[in-house]
């Protein structure tokens, strides 16, 4: 049985708007369907983001999909499930090993980012770790910092397109150089493990503050992250879900003190990125 397993991300960590991603140890599975598929998988019919990814890269036939990342939260499912459906077609193709090559997942990456129309989430769930990433090119960056990633997701769910309608076309150049500054800020003090400058390298100015002003609860929850000891906290992607850096001895603590609103993980960085089996 062929299947990919691809990591949640996620994306803009603050200041890194389309950019910056976090692949995360929660996961989606994607494969092709026969009689020995997983009792919970389901078949993706075909409008399934993994499905439309799938056939985009040349897949024949129905594929199943075990969804385990919450869709519409902020957490990356449909760039997954894309990174998914694109490497299946080349382990159908070409065989797992090919699959798992660097070339494969920058190829996926590619198809993803294109159906994903922004290239953040996609990066992330192809490559694994911490990327940065543009419409068309993607690098994984190393990290020194040890962490836990501990999101909180409330039951409403949020539209990346509706959100998106909200935002300003232009921006000040004050606004587009504090941006810019806090994302590399953010970039290097991973590299560094320089924890102390992340809650200042999440700071934007960009779109969270109108996306939290929809979802007063997540922005509640990142202040009560950050009081009770995270390093940084944002919101995931679009919303609503809020994600957080914690150094691991904290992580019950920041957990204990968000709203109960909400269901809370406790994550990690995921490390490997897709795997086809």
């Amino acid at each position: 049985m062929i299947r990919v397993t691809v990591p949640a991300s996620t994306a803009n960590l603050g200041a890194g708007f389309d950019t910056l991603g976090l692949a995360l140890t929660m996961y989606l599975e994607v494969g092709l369907t026969e009689a020995h598929q997983p009792s919970n998988a389901r078949n993706c019919d075909a409008h399934h983001p993994a499905a439309v990814a799938f056939a985009r890269n040349g897949g024949v036939g129905t594929i199943w999909s075990h969804d385990r990342i919450p869709m519409g939260r902020g957490l990356g499912f449909s760039g997954a499930a894309r990174v998914g459906g694109a490497l299946l077609a080349i382990a159908q193709r070409e065989g797992v090993v090919a699959a798992n090559s660097l070339e494969s997942r920058l190829a996926a990456f590619a198809i993803a980012g294109e159906l994903e129309g922004h290239p953040d989430n996609a990066a992330a769930s192809a490559l694994g770790g911490l990327t940065v990433a543009t419409g068309e090119r993607a690098i994984r960056v190393p990290v020194a910092v040890h962490a836990d990633v501990v999101v909180w997701v409330p039951e409403n769910t949020t539209s990346t397109k509706e959100s998106r309608t909200k935002l300003s076309p232009t921006v000040s150049l004050a606004d587009a150089v504090s941006n810019i500054s806090r994302s590399s800020l953010f970039v290097a003090a991973m590299v560094t493990g320089d924890v102390a400058a992340l809650a200042d390298a999440t700071h934007d100015r960009l779109h969270q503050d109108v996306r939290l002003a929809i979802v007063p609860d997540t922005k509640h929850a990142m202040q009560s992250a950050v009081k009770a000891g995270a390093y940084a906290s944002w919101l995931s992607g679009s919303g609503p879900t809020m994600a957080c850096l914690v150094e691991p001895s904290r992580a019950d603590a920041v957990m204990s003190a968000l709203p109960r609103s909400g269901t809370t993980y406790r994550l990690q960085i995921d490390v490997n990125g897709p795997v086809a089996h």
